[in-house]
């Protein structure tokens, strides 16, 4: 099927326009509906890549270790994320144990590995195997990722609990509030540069 990436069409009122060059930070509006059609790249390939390496680490350690550590009279408990959703599956909340689940563990996972497969083979001038399902996918994704509510509800927690209990956080929490600001930096770039590369067979490395 022959594309066009010299043309955009607004996902909001089908509008087509014809695509042009933006200075950085500039951003491409629909005249019709004012949506934003697409941005000017801030990051290059390289710079997205160790972005994405960085939120994948910073997942792993959110992940691993306890999010809070809670003491009282010498007996203490700690849960992590995956432990979080466990008990929430086996309590008075289990119907929201799985869409906490992908919003907070699935949806995050698959956005980075999915993202990272895809800039990998940019890196190296060429095209990702599967790469049209992984840029859809990533695209269907972004709604789903809700890492920072996940964050503000531990924060909650932890202000709420310790009136009560000896409440300490730990180091998943801070994994996860740099997981937060690296998603919103890496999940905010316009994937519509990726298409345009790849389309006219111009990856280069580290190009912007």
């Amino acid at each position: 099927m022959k594309t066009f990436p010299t043309w955009i069409v607004c996902e909001h009122c089908d509008g087509v326009y014809l695509r042009r060059a933006l200075v950085r930070g500039d951003i491409a509006h629909c005249e019709c509906c004012g949506a934003v059609l697409y941005r000017a790249g801030r990051l290059n390939i390289d710079q997205w890549l160790a972005l994405t390496v960085a939120a994948a680490i910073v997942f792993t350690l959110a992940n691993s270790y306890p999010i809070i550590r809670i003491s009282l009279q010498g007996l203490h408990n700690e849960a992590t994320l995956w432990q979080s959703v466990v008990a929430l599956a086996h309590g008075a909340a289990a119907p929201i144990a799985v869409p906490a689940a992908l919003s907070i563990i699935v949806a995050p996972f698959l956005q980075i590995a999915l993202l990272g497969w895809v800039l990998v083979f940019a890196r190296m001038g060429r095209r990702a195997p599967a790469f049209t399902t992984a840029m859809k996918a990533l695209n269907a994704l972004r709604p789903w990722s809700m890492v920072e509510v996940c964050l503000l509800g531990a924060l909650v927690a932890i202000v709420k609990l310790s009136g009560y209990l000896d409440v300490m956080p730990g180091i998943g929490i801070w994994a996860t509030a740099a997981l937060t600001v690296l998603i919103a930096i890496i999940a905010s770039r316009d994937l519509h540069g990726l298409w345009e590369l790849h389309d006219d067979e111009r990856i280069t490395a580290g190009r912007p």
